[in-house]
């Protein structure tokens, strides 16, 4: 009999700790006023900046076709963008993945109204759009090969619960990948809390378990942050 050095957890993450936040009701504007592992968490840019998403600048401040590169995908790969938005990089993502498919979550159904017009317009149909939960993102589990989170995770209400959730969802072996603005850098024209440093990213994903793979520096103001899903060492 082999004996594996590793097991894969289905439910690596107990979620729903109270203890895990820390509420403040003096606070950063731009913040809610929960605070997890020492960070404030951001307010979540609502519908009404769905323009923003789209702006053309975001081909060069963003380079969106170089992120996309950087993932490694595979054409049956089944990728989750979570905070999709309008749906810039889940398109781009379904481009990518021709015989696999894209699961498009967000909490806002208005944002979903707005990919799902974009969608039929451009004809795509390997994306499935999912409305999620700020707790949940309504994934089935063991379904995704890589899940992307692009200046979403630092608007996380609860971020302990949705990466509990998204680890359950990945296969094993299975992918998370930030892309977060650069907290290190001031010269990033982005509000402070809209922003994360490497070092705050890899602290609050270690200690859920996931396992850092890389960083890479390709883009011109975004950490693009690679982990994979927890797992422990079998004692035997």
């Amino acid at each position: 009999m082999v004996v594996l050095p590793w097991v894969w957890l289905e439910v690596p993450i107990a979620p729903g700790d109270p203890a895990a936040y820390v509420t403040r009701p003096i606070h950063h504007p731009d913040g809610i006023g929960r605070f997890y592992q020492g960070r404030e968490i951001a307010q979540v840019m609502g519908h009404r900046g769905a323009g923003w998403l789209e702006r053309p600048s975001r081909l060069w401040q963003e380079q969106p076709q170089v992120l996309v590169q950087q993932l490694g995908l595979q054409p049956t790969d089944q990728v989750a963008d979570i905070g999709a938005g309008t749906g810039y990089l889940t398109f781009r993502l379904a481009a990518q993945v021709p015989q696999g498919q894209v699961w498009a979550v967000d909490v806002q159904p208005e944002m979903l109204e707005i990919l799902g017009a974009l969608q039929q317009e451009l004809g795509i149909d390997n994306v499935r759009s999912i409305l999620g939960t700020d707790q949940d993102p309504r994934l089935p589990a063991a379904s995704v090969d890589l899940v992307l989170l692009v200046d979403a995770y630092h608007e996380f209400a609860y971020p302990q619960e949705m990466m509990a959730a998204i680890a359950i969802a990945l296969k094993p072996g299975g992918r998370v990948v930030l892309a977060e603005y650069r907290a290190e850098d001031p010269f990033v024209p982005i509000k402070g809390l809209h922003k994360m440093s490497e070092v705050q990213v890899k602290k609050e994903l270690e200690f859920l378990g996931f396992h850092w793979l890389k960083t890479d520096e390709s883009l011109p103001q975004q950490h693009l942050i690679f982990f994979e899903k927890p797992f422990f060492e079998n004692p035997a």
